[in-house]
Parts: C-alpha cells; structure tokens; sequence
C-alpha cells in the first residue's frame, strides 16, 4: 500500500473551536505530544490506537474520542489501511480544567447521539454562513460531554424556559439580516447557550438555526418573485453568498433560487418585454 496522507485545518468563525482538522493517515504514526486545547475526535474508517496518561486505548469508529489538554499522548493506525478521522479543538470556554481528571479515566464515549452531533457539528462548521447553527451544536455538545463526565451535574435539569425562548424569537426576528451570535443571544435574555437552544427547540418545535434560515428563505422567495437577481436576493437576505442561500433554499423550498424565479409570471413578463 502507497503510505497517503491527506489533512485539511482550518479556523472557523465559531467562538470556543480553536481548529478543525480532518485527516487520513495510512501509516503515520503520532509521537508524543500535547495539545493546549481539548481534542474532541472521531474516527470515520479504521481505527486509532493511542497512549493517555499510560494507559492504552483504541477508537473505533462508533466513539467520541475527548483528550483532556496538557496530557501527553501519541496515536498510530490500529488497522492495515489506517483511520480517517476528523477533529474539532475546543478552548476552556466549553470545558475548564476541572474536567481533565475525569477525560484521562474515560476519553473514549460510546455515545451514539452524542456521534451523530458531533458528525452534525463538522458538518456545520464547513459552511461559512452557518456559524449559528455551529454554535448551536456546540452547545449541545458540551452540555453532553459535561454529563458524561460529572453525570450529577445533569441530573436535575430545569423545565424548558418558553419566556427566554419567545425572547430569542423576537431577537431571531429584529436581526434576521445581520444574524445574532449564540453566545450574545444568551448573554441578552440571561441564559446558558445550551438551555437556551433547548428552550427554544422545545417551544416552536424548531432550532434557532433553523428558525432564522427559514425565515431568510422565506424573505428570499419575496424579492426573488419581484424580479431580483439570486446574487442580490443573497446580500439582501443575510446569506453569506450566492452558493449558501442556494444550499439552503434548495433544501426548503426543493428548486434552486434561479430556477424559482425563472418560474415567476412577473419573471416571465418583464423577460418578454
């Protein structure tokens, strides 16, 4: 087999995520080492054979990996054609130093939900536009990797707050152009980031994300019907370009934005003159 290594990295717009990293490795070996941030990782093909604190451990591919920081560990292929995984670094915002102690007893988590989200979160923070949503999933995410590390701290959830979550709405509404960050949304109506895409979730039936790409597509169907351009439509609407507002109206309304407007009568009538 040719040794491959292929890796991309980049930094998104996203508060709390250092780096994301994404790699497949057929025989390289990691020596050890270090990190500054916590390492959130999954394994998408093979497997991945590592050292925490002395002790080894494996990550199949159904597992969440969490490697504390400022612990040394080292990662090999535990397979003949090596591992595919993909990576997400997380400051001490998302997790304190308090939970180090309890990532080094239990790094590896066979958490099916908690896979699925954090597969959903890579998938988000690849799409420049869709910071909103990231943050969203990052909440829920270490929500999650709290409970699994201190379960006590989970144990008495409040009641989803509808007030904070019509609150949100309201703020969802006024900054439907420009957006709103997760973590100024919370700092606003006085709530965790976590309880608060909880709270609204619950309330409407719909993430916050969502809520706000729905209406931009909503308002996007308006002006795309009065005869204005998709490039427009994008700038006027809060979508980062054309190709985001084309992703996600495509996967509301079914066409892409061109396509809808070519179907207008008033299209067609100001075409024909």
């Amino acid at each position: 087999m040719v040794p491959r290594q292929e890796v991309s990295a980049w930094r998104p717009r996203v508060p709390g995520v250092v780096e994301v990293f994404h790699a497949h490795f057929t025989e390289y070996a990691y020596p050890m080492h270090v990190h500054d941030a916590w390492t959130l990782l999954i394994v998408d093909d093979g497997a991945v054979r590592y050292d925490l604190d002395r002790h080894e451990h494996g990550t199949p591919h159904d597992t969440v990996t969490l490697l504390p920081p400022h612990v040394p560990h080292n990662g090999s292929p535990a397979t003949p054609h090596g591992f595919r995984k993909r990576v997400i670094y997380l400051d001490a915002t998302q997790l304190d130093e308090s939970f180090i102690g309890p990532a080094v007893d239990g790094p590896d988590l066979a958490d099916p939900v908690l896979r699925t989200r954090v597969g959903q979160l890579h998938s988000a923070l690849r799409q420049p536009g869709d910071e909103l949503e990231a943050a969203s999933r990052l909440a829920l995410i270490g929500d999650r990797l709290r409970g699994h590390l201190r379960p006590r701290l989970t144990d008495d959830r409040p009641p989803p707050d509808h007030g904070i979550a019509h609150t949100l709405r309201e703020l969802l509404d006024a900054r439907l152009v420009p957006g709103i960050a997760l973590d100024e949304a919370a700092r606003l109506v006085h709530a965790h980031p976590a309880h608060l895409v909880r709270a609204f979730s619950a309330a409407f039936g719909i993430a916050p994300h969502q809520y706000l790409m729905s209406r931009r597509v909503d308002r996007a169907r308006r002006l795309l019907l009065d005869g204005h351009a998709p490039s427009e439509v994008a700038t006027a609407t809060g979508f980062y370009d054309q190709s985001h507002l084309t992703r996600h109206f495509k996967r509301l309304v079914g066409v892409t934005p061109g396509r809808y407007r070519g179907s207008s009568r008033m299209s067609s009538r100001v075409s024909s003159r």
